[in-house]
Formats: C-alpha cells, sequence, structure tokens
C-alpha cells in the first residue's frame, strides 16, 4: 500500500454477491449503472461471466483495519482479450512471440460494456481522502499483478480523472473515439434539428418520415412495462446481431430480464412492432445524466429502423428527461450525421514486464497523436450550422 494509506488490504472476490450491495454501491456504484451492484450482479447470475465467456469475476476490494469497506473495482481475469472494446490483441501477440506469456490477464470494466465510468470505486465521506483511495487502489492493483504472476492490469473506459491519476502513478495511458450526442438545452427534437445545416437537417427528416412510414408502432418500456415476451424477443435480436457481426453471444437469455428485475426503470427497452408483433429492439440504460444505448437487434429488413429506434428516439428520450447526453455505444462514423459527434475515451494499462511495457508505452504515444488528429478530422463532418445562416 502507497505510505499515505498504511493499514489498507486488499482481498479479491470471485463473486459480486460476496461483497455486501450497500458497501459496494456505497464506494461509488450508485451514479453509473454499469458499475453498480446490480448490473454486476445481473451478468454474474446469468452466467453470462464465468467459465463459459472466459470473464472470471476477481473483484477488489480495499478495507481499513476496522474492516470498512473503502474502495473497490470490477475485476475479472480473462484468458482472452475479446469483449473488451479496447483492443490489445496485438500486444499480446507481440509478446508471446518473443517468449512470454500475455494470458491470463486481470481486466478492470464493466463486462460487454463500452461505456465511460469510474472504475476505481472510492467510498466519499471517509476520514482517507478520494485521491489517495484510488491511489491506494491503483497500487493494490499492480501489487496483485505481480504477486498473482499476471503480465498485466486493464483499466478500461475509466472517467477522465481517473486516466489522470493511473497516469501520474506510470500506468500507460490510451485514448479511444465515441460518438456522444449533447444536449444544448433542446425544447424538443424540432429544436434540434434546427441547429443542423439545411441538407443535414433534410436527410434525418427524410430517414425519419420513411422509417416511421411502415407501419410500424413504436414503443418505449421502462420496468414492469417490459414483458417476458418482450424480452424473449429482444433476445433472438441480439443472437441475430451477434451472428450477422460473427461475434460472441456473451449475454444469456436470462441476463436481459434479470437487468430488468434489478435495475427496475433504469432499463429502457425501446421497440418496433408490425401487427402487434415485436420486429427490432433496442436496449439503453439510464444513468443521472445519460441514456446510454447499448444492444439492439432487427427480424427483417426495414428503412432506417436502426437510426430512428437507436439515434432519434433516444434523442427525443433525453430531451423529454432533461439529461445531458446520449451515448450510443462502440465505433460508428455514420452517428456523426445523425448529430452525435466524436469524444475521447480513456483507458489505463499497467504491464509488468519492462520490455513489453517501454513497446507498448512508445506505440501509445504515437496512437494518441493519431487518435487526436482523427477526432479533429471528425469534428469537421458536423452536421451542425457553422454559422447562423442554413
Amino acid at each position: 500500500m502507497p505510505h499515505d494509506a498504511p493499514t489498507l488490504s486488499l482481498s479479491l472476490h470471485q463473486t459480486i454477491a460476496s461483497i455486501d450491495a450497500a458497501d459496494w454501491d456505497a464506494c461509488g456504484g450508485r451514479e453509473n449503472p454499469f458499475v453498480s451492484h446490480a448490473f454486476l450482479s445481473a451478468v454474474e447470475e446469468s452466467g453470462s461471466t464465468g467459465k463459459r465467456t472466459g470473464w472470471m469475476p476477481q473483484h477488489a476490494v480495499l478495507r481499513d483495519e476496522s474492516g470498512t469497506m473503502l474502495a473497490a473495482a470490477p475485476m475479472y481475469a480473462k484468458s482472452h482479450s475479446y469483449g473488451e472494446y479496447v483492443f490489445d490483441h496485438g500486444w499480446a501477440s507481440a509478446f508471446e512471440r518473443a517468449g512470454g506469456r500475455y494470458y491470463p490477464k486481470l481486466q478492470v470494466a464493466s463486462p460487454f460494456s463500452p461505456v465511460t465510468g469510474p472504475r476505481l470505486l472510492v467510498r466519499p465521506g471517509t476520514t482517507h481522502a478520494p485521491d489517495a483511495l484510488m491511489a491506494a487502489m491503483a497500487s493494490a492493483l499492480r501489487q496483485a499483478c505481480g504477486e498473482l504472476s499476471l503480465s498485466s492490469v486493464h483499466v478500461a473506459f475509466c472517467n477522465a480523472e481517473e486516466y489522470a491519476r493511473l497516469g501520474e502513478q506510470g500506468w500507460l495511458q490510451r485514448i479511444g473515439t465515441q460518438f456522444h450526442w449533447e444536449n444544448d438545452g433542446y425544447a424538443d427534437f424540432d429544436a434540434f434539428l434546427a441547429t443542423f445545416n439545411s441538407r443535414k437537417r433534410k436527410a434525418v427528416k427524410r430517414e425519419r418520415r420513411e422509417a416511421n412510414a411502415a407501419g410500424l408502432e413504436f414503443l418505449t418500456l421502462r420496468g414492469d412495462a417490459i414483458r417476458p415476451h418482450h424480452w424473449a424477443a429482444f433476445h433472438r435480436f441480439y443472437l441475430s446481431t451477434v451472428d450477422r457481426k460473427w461475434g460472441s453471444a456473451y449475454l444469456t437469455e436470462r441476463f436481459f430480464p434479470l437487468l430488468s428485475e434489478k435495475l427496475g426503470d433504469k432499463v429502457v427497452l425501446m421497440m418496433a412492432e408490425k401487427d402487434g408483433q415485436p420486429v427490432a429492439g433496442a436496449l439503453n440504460l439510464l444513468g443521472p445524466d445519460a441514456l446510454y444505448g447499448r444492444n439492439w437487434g432487427c427480424a427483417g429488413d426495414w428503412p432506417f429502423l436502426h437510426f430512428e429506434l437507436c439515434y432519434y428516439r433516444a434523442i427525443e428520450f433525453a430531451i423529454a428527461h432533461g439529461l445531458a447526453r446520449v451515448e450510443a455505444g462502440a465505433q460508428g462514423e455514420h452517428k456523426i450525421q445523425r448529430g452525435y459527434l466524436p469524444r475521447p475515451t480513456y483507458s489505463a494499462h499497467w504491464i509488468e514486464h519492462p520490455g513489453l511495457r517501454a513497446a507498448v508505452a512508445d506505440y501509445l504515444v504515437q496512437e494518441r497523436q493519431a487518435r487526436q488528429e482523427e477526432m479533429a478530422e471528425l469534428a469537421t463532418l458536423s452536421p451542425y450550422r457553422r454559422d447562423t445562416g442554413d
């Protein structure tokens, strides 16, 4: 432990159920649903993490001498790099070609969720300063990595403060790009669209017009309004999307209703129905100031339905509920033309082997520069008016 927190001890837990929910959420899990005890228990209880998927829980907890839980981190031992959205396959390949053993590694993350949020969860209102607790957790994770003879620890989609603090402690820093919509106090969707240049505004109106002319009924469901048949249909849509993208179906059918049961109104399911039968769905989670788009799927071919259900109706929901932004998930430069602009995401990496650490550090210097240049270039594609005219 660091010198300013000598009395703290680290424990690793193979289930989130072994950690008191109130204690976990008191350490920062209330604001962002993706690191809440409820979300993490849903992925575990449903079998979405564990041996089947190669995400083995090793949740980190720091306690003081009295046993009070002061900090935590959602952490997993990984035998691969899938489902993370921060790609280190090249690092693993290079290390193993040189005779090293990259896996298993430790991953501090919300499973299968490329959503920015706190990862080093610290309990406010104690005698320990939050910065000191964050530093203590970072030090403890490095120590655990060495004592377990693992190659590395990765903190994915951390917030900007954690990114800075971990960098100060010698962790390697990496940035990525996502596309977020930000609410400028719009009264309604038309007011938002009025900020577009004329050509892009007409394109969005055409997409919405065609999506809404297909004879579909659109539903925004929350809490008890989401019935078992909705989740059964959505799981089929999820599998269809996974099949099309040649991915892995990490989330089990049990996960979706269990998530709804545990998170209640924080689960926002937007569905399209044809003749009373679901044909598409978009799963979102609601935070205090943001709507987070996660999974989408569709049965059939419907013009512009993906944009309508995942982007435009998410914006309408955010405006209606006074949310600051919509985070629509990973990738997708096509989101720019729909009002979602490039924003940085952050990760931090501790690599034990000095040679690999030096090589990755050099690579990340170049990658960060390239990412920043790329985001600046993407921002020029903004659909928003650059002056007062059309």
